[in-house]
């Protein structure tokens, strides 16, 4: 509660100077009346009206007081924000290709570990729009572009190594990505490319998709994802329980193309990370988010409410009241 006359609440030191005088004067008349025999006065008892006439004090001190709060205009305030937004549209791009099952990110492997790192990012957004492309050897979108986070970690929960045939078309999941983005009225257009590999699929370059996505203003931040920079094994499971991938006896293992990542981030105005463990990544989808953090124009508003009336009704049945009793239980002959 606030008060708009708040200057005028001072009149309330009125109220302990009215009551001084009052008992002043009701001493002063009470020792200024003479009796020739105190004895007989001394034996009267005192009737409960007489006793508590005190009461009339009480109940225009009251009012007093309610007048006082009624005029300084006591108040309710309601606030609210208007927010206009410049909003971001981000598609992520998450690698699903077989080598994503390799287990450097233990206890998870990496596929499972990005999905856990993805919904940390959507947990940080609050008013962008995020779709999510999902891509091996083809590349197709999981999630259009949305404001329902709660869908899209649902769809995310369901994108698995063998979705997908095998393969790592970078190229392709860039172009899915720009065709999305291309039509958007956003402030700012972005992707976020994460793959453990390198292009294995020509039907498009990654260099001229990421040309077609400059020349639309879609930055794309890239994340080449491994803990071994030799590359680590893929399992895989057989008849006889998991083993590794292997080609005339020798381990297959993965490989990250990290010269490609750098130049598509370099073309679109977007950087390259690197991300060797499960916390590294965290932080590299924390870094992305504080890129690209969607900018809020807040105008605030009050609205008081008035609250006067509140007190200016007791105020006068509490007059009303005090008039009645003067002239009645409590009246005083002269």
């Amino acid at each position: 509660m606030r008060f708009e006359n708040v200057w005028l609440l001072c009149l309330l030191i009125l109220i302990p100077l009215l009551v001084w005088l009052y008992f002043k004067r009701y001493r002063y008349k009470s020792g200024s009346i003479l009796f020739s025999d105190l004895t007989l006065v001394s034996q009267l008892n005192k009737s409960f009206w007489v006793k508590y006439r005190f009461v009339l004090v009480i109940l225009r001190m009251l009012v007093i007081l309610l007048i006082i709060i009624a005029i300084a205009r006591p108040q309710t305030s309601r606030g609210f924000e208007e927010i206009s937004t410049e909003g971001i549209d981000i598609m992520l791009i998450l690698d699903a290709s077989g080598s994503m099952r390799a287990e450097d990110f233990k206890p998870q492997n990496r596929l499972q570990a990005a999905k856990e790192v993805v919904k940390e990012f959507l947990q940080g957004r609050e008013n962008d729009r995020i779709g999510l492309i999902v891509f091996a050897g083809k590349s197709y979108t999981q999630c259009p572009l949305t404001l329902d986070y709660n869908i899209l970690e649902e769809l995310l929960d369901h994108v698995e190594v063998g979705i997908i045939e095998d393969g790592t078309a970078i190229g392709l999941a860039i172009a899915n990505a720009v065709d999305r983005l291309k039509d958007s009225k956003a402030k700012s257009k972005v992707a976020v490319l994460l793959t453990d590999g390198e292009n294995n699929r020509w039907e498009i370059a990654p260099i001229t998709a990421a040309r077609a996505a400059a020349a639309m203003n879609i930055r794309i931040y890239t994340i080449g994802i491994g803990s071994i920079y030799g590359g680590a094994p893929i399992p895989v499971d057989t008849v006889f329980g998991k083993d590794y991938i292997r080609v005339d006896g020798e381990l297959v293992l993965t490989k990250l193309d990290e010269d490609t990542l750098r130049r598509i981030a370099n073309e679109t105005s977007a950087r390259y990370f690197r991300a060797t463990d499960e916390k590294k990544l965290s932080q590299i989808y924390e870094e992305i988010s504080k890129l690209e953090t969607t900018k809020l124009n807040v105008k605030r508003y009050i609205r008081h409410n008035e609250l006067t009336a509140y007190f200016l009704l007791p105020a006068a049945i509490l007059l009303l009241l005090e008039i009645i009793l003067s002239n009645t239980r409590f009246r005083k002959i002269p």
